[in-house]
């Protein structure tokens, strides 16, 4: 019961199969009071009855490109729960043509929105946190912010394209992050997970190559899957992890490791 009497937001759970969701399931094994967020209409049953699961879960509507949306979120995050200790990014877009063709390619409107949605959204969500997790100064009741993010925003990942741009981003704002929160005792962490056969994932070209290429090279010889990120999750989250901010920890079997 690692998290136990912490209360957690998690933000982009889609469906069961999602990374966002192993967190969560995680999170609930550990004791930890979770909220959710879900984007319109079409997501509010498939998110409600996935919260249905985890008494005592809050389920708010929120599209993090509205700011209106994003302060309406965490006034009934303050209001049903008190306080957060933690939050949990996994929030990720770009438009399917942008994952298509060349990187060259990509519009002016798909890279703003995919930075948009990706990368500033983690900035947004941050600013509204922070005060719901206590004060300043290194004795304040403080929390933990985590942030899914992909290998290829280090590297070249053929059709990954705009994607792997915002991550870069992603994983930028997330050392920024680190240092202006520091001083309110909140830790701000990625995990870059391997490939995860999930429905956003197959929305890039020739994913199942991706999966069986990762598999054979990486040293453990298999696909990430989202529960392995949402015991790291945990870790991170947790007082196990109170030492550890500003980082970036990779969940892929070992895969970033290779040359190949």
């Amino acid at each position: 019961m690692l998290l136990q009497g912490k209360t957690a937001l998690i933000v982009g759970v889609a469906n069961k199969r999602s990374i966002a969701w192993g967190i969560a399931e995680a999170f609930h094994r550990e004791g930890a009071t979770l909220a959710f967020n879900y984007q319109g209409e079409r997501l509010k049953e498939n998110v409600e009855g996935l919260a249905a699961a985890m008494p005592g879960a809050l389920v708010v509507p929120c599209d993090v490109t509205n700011d209106a949306e994003i302060d309406a979120m965490f006034a009934a995050v303050k209001e049903k729960l008190g306080r957060l200790d933690i939050l949990v990014h996994c929030v990720a877009f770009a438009k399917k043509e942008d994952l298509e063709g060349a990187f060259v390619g990509t519009s002016r409107d798909g890279f703003a929105m995919a930075l948009d949605i990706s990368a500033y959204s983690l900035t947004a969500l941050a600013q509204r946190a922070a005060p719901l997790m206590g004060g300043e100064g290194p004795d304040a009741p403080g929390g933990a912010i985590l942030a899914l993010t992909y290998l290829g925003a280090d590297r070249v990942v053929p059709k990954y394209n705009v994607m792997g741009v915002a991550k870069a981003a992603l994983e930028s704002s997330i050392r920024y992050l680190a240092w202006d929160l520091g001083q309110r005792n909140i830790r701000v962490n990625g995990i870059s997970a391997g490939p995860i056969n999930t429905l956003a994932a197959r929305g890039i070209a020739g994913f199942t190559s991706i999966l069986q290429h990762v598999r054979e090279k990486s040293p453990l010889k298999r696909n990430t899957e989202p529960a392995e990120v949402g015991d790291a999750a945990v870790f991170l989250c947790s007082d196990l992890g109170r030492g550890v901010t500003g980082e970036v920890l990779y969940v892929d079997n070992g895969y970033h490791i290779m040359g190949t």
